[in-house]
């Protein structure tokens, strides 16, 4: 697997890079992320904030309501709108960054599918990959590497 994951938005003026694997990968189907994408599922890298460069363009906050309540900001592209990734619940060291806008999407498959119980009922996954009508518990299925260094950040 690569040091580093490298993308931008479609119009070509954001170019940033993670520069490590992600903590985990989520597949979420719920409704937000249904309106936000105009698609059936987002699918989100977690990443600490910190290993996130962006090396040319401009981003735009744009704050989203929630079912949940709490609060989520899409970061995007001023130029063409694109959403490149997310802060959810106020946790500024952490960033769902939309796999779809890396150079490779396929770099990541979902470790999980949360919020199934809005998904489309014509969207299937492989077998064996774990579902959730709400969200997942961390504790048990993320790697140990993975939860450390969520620790770290959550500290």
């Amino acid at each position: 697997m690569p040091d580093a994951f490298h993308g931008g938005c479609g119009c070509g003026a954001v170019r940033c890079t993670m520069t490590s694997a992600p903590l985990f990968v989520h597949c979420c189907h719920c409704r937000d992320c249904q309106r936000q994408t105009g698609s059936a599922f987002v699918l989100n890298a977690l990443i600490e904030t910190d290993r996130i460069e962006q090396h040319s363009g401009a981003l735009a906050l744009s704050p989203m309501p929630t079912d949940s309540g709490k609060p989520h900001s899409i970061h995007r592209c001023t130029a063409c709108g694109t959403a490149l990734w997310s802060a959810y619940g106020g946790i500024a060291a952490l960033r769902f960054v939309r796999v779809g806008t890396l150079d490779d999407p396929t770099a990541f498959a979902p470790d999980v599918h949360i919020y199934t119980r809005s998904k489309l009922p014509w969207v299937a996954w492989p077998p064996g990959v774990p579902a959730f009508e709400a969200y997942e518990n961390a504790r048990t299925l993320w790697l140990e590497a993975s939860l450390e260094r969520r620790r770290a950040i959550l500290k």
